[in-house]
């Protein structure tokens, strides 16, 4: 089989693949990867030894460089992908085959697993980086193992994995010269993913009572089942308070706010009066000119009085005196009306009463 080859700069090299392998060079990244017959490779091209040498020049030129790549990939995550990339890459035409042990054996030599070995298997199928997948690998690897599936190098990281009464399983391998290492990812593993989430147990339990699971299928009991929701009805008071707090500093803001410019707005505009004021009745203002034209009209309006010293517009009568009457007797107060400059009309009128009064009184006497 020929699957898509990359080269470690990123490069794509094709290779022509034989008729006969599936699937022609593009499968690893169109298409899921392909599992690996249990008769092994039935590839017609001949399988002669490589070194390492000879590999990472790129020969031989006919066929694949066939890389092996062994785990559980529980949790299939980015630290399992990015050493899956390596191998893949560790020559210029790669071939990657990889192999995922049972639930059986692992259960047994490892521990329990969360993901089925049929949920295992797909997920290795869809990593781009895998062309062919071995179901129920064997934990050791034996020489008949390889042979069978045609296998050229063994890609794990460096570190010495001891298990099933071995200091390291991939020793044999190692001295055979057909060990190439591959670099950890440190911060990711499933072991640290399922340590968050014993971790955050009760977190979790919520979420997912909240999203519909019952507390039997999550294996909570009846206390913490209630325990739970009163703990989500209390965290949902607290957003609701939380809610509220924020809409009222942000409401108290906002009139604060309001109040600053009714107040900036109240200084422009008694400004603005007091102005105006004192330019309508300041000393030089426009008041005072309008009072001083009212008066000038007013005084063109108003009669005035005859001048001093100029004859009476009506002359008084005076009486004859007879022989008879005594020299000494008083004569009569003259009706004249006395002038005086600029006298009103109502003075004028008031004054000719009291003469006409004074005359009628002499007259009587």
């Amino acid at each position: 089989m020929a699957g898509k080859r990359r080269g470690r700069g990123g490069n794509v090299q094709q290779q022509q693949a034989p008729r006969r392998q599936r699937g022609g060079p593009h499968r690893a990244l169109r298409e899921p990867a392909v599992f690996a017959k249990s008769t092994g490779c039935e590839s017609e091209i001949p399988h002669e030894k490589l070194t390492i040498a000879q590999a990472r020049r790129g020969t031989p030129a006919h066929r694949p460089v066939r890389v092996y790549a062994d785990g559980i990939f529980d949790l299939f995550h980015s630290g399992h992908a990015r050493a899956l990339m390596q191998a893949k890459n560790v020559f210029p035409n790669t071939f990657l085959i990889v192999g995922v042990c049972s639930d059986e054996l692992t259960h047994k030599l490892k521990g329990y697993t969360v993901m089925t070995e049929d949920e295992r298997y797909d997920a290795l199928r869809h990593c781009r980086y895998v062309d062919e997948v071995v179901r129920d690998a064997p934990w050791s690897l034996s020489t008949e193992f390889l042979k069978k599936h045609k296998i050229d190098f063994v890609a794990h990281d460096d570190i010495p994995y001891t298990s099933a009464g071995s200091e390291d399983v991939y020793k044999h391998i190692k001295e055979a010269g057909m060990f190439v290492a591959t670099q950890r990812t440190e911060g990711i593993s499933t072991s640290d993913l399922i340590t968050r989430i014993v971790r955050d147990y009760d977190i979790y339990a919520r979420r997912n009572l909240q999203r519909g699971y019952t507390a039997r299928e999550l294996n909570v009991g009846f206390i913490s089942e209630k325990k739970y929701r009163i703990q989500e009805q209390v965290d949902k008071m607290k957003e609701t308070v939380r809610t509220v707090e924020e809409k009222s500093k942000h409401f108290v803001y906002r009139v604060e706010e309001k109040s600053q410019d009714l107040i900036h707005k109240w200084e422009e505009k008694s400004r603005e009066f007091i102005s105006n004021f004192l330019e309508l009745f300041g000393p030089d203002g426009a008041w005072h000119a309008i009072q001083e034209r009212s008066g000038r009209m007013i005084q063109a309006l108003s009669p005035y009085a005859s001048p001093r010293g100029s004859p009476s517009s009506s002359p008084t009568r005076r009486r004859s005196v007879s022989p008879a009457s005594s020299p000494a007797s008083a004569s009569p107060p003259s009706l004249s009306l006395p002038s005086s400059p600029r006298r009103s009309r109502k003075a004028t009128r008031k004054a000719a009463r009291s003469s006409i009064k004074a005359a009628s009184a002499y007259n009587g006497q």
